[in-house]
């Protein structure tokens, strides 16, 4: 039975990763389908005589991805007051709490859709949304696997149970 209790400080630079890596790949269809439709409505002015248009249109594709970044970091260093402080983590079979001294969170597994592990990060997701993350380094290695195998065997009853059929 897992019962695992830890205390942990996240650094700014680690929240903004996480916050990326989830945004990412919540956004992901969008952040790949912004760029192509302004290259195709960039080829569209050019054939129409457009120019000046059309460029903007690829320049436009261009920048972004990089304009979609500064604004995840954005929002992510607006949240690091509340996020970079001493936080203990009680993590269970039912679900994890996360302490500060300003506040207390519990939230229970069958809430997430989807656990996905990374080399640094657990994320987790409700639906396509990221809704938090835990960071690898607040576990040791015996904690790490073991929290590995727990989301293995969520994410296969998860699979199987008769409403996600």
């Amino acid at each position: 039975m897992m019962n695992i209790t830890t205390t942990y400080q996240p650094a700014p630079d680690e929240v903004a990763r996480a916050l990326q890596l989830g945004i990412r790949r919540q956004l992901r269809v969008m952040l790949v389908a912004l760029p192509v439709m302004l290259v195709v409505a960039g080829v569209v002015c050019l054939l129409i005589g457009r120019i000046s248009l059309g460029i903007g249109m690829f320049a436009g594709a261009a920048v972004s991805p990089f304009a979609a970044n500064m604004a995840v970091r954005r929002m992510a260093v607006r949240q690091l007051a509340y996020l970079c402080v001493p936080t203990t983590l009680t993590l269970n079979a039912d679900g994890y709490e996360f302490r500060t001294e300003q506040s207390a969170t519990s939230l229970k597994w069958p809430m997430f859709s989807e656990v996905v592990s990374t080399q640094e990060f657990w994320l987790f997701f409700i639906g396509r949304t990221c809704a938090g993350f835990l960071p690898r380094r607040a576990f040791n290695p015996a904690e790490q696997a073991e929290l590995d195998s727990f989301f293995a065997a969520q994410a296969s009853i998860s699979r199987s149970s008769p409403r996600n059929s």
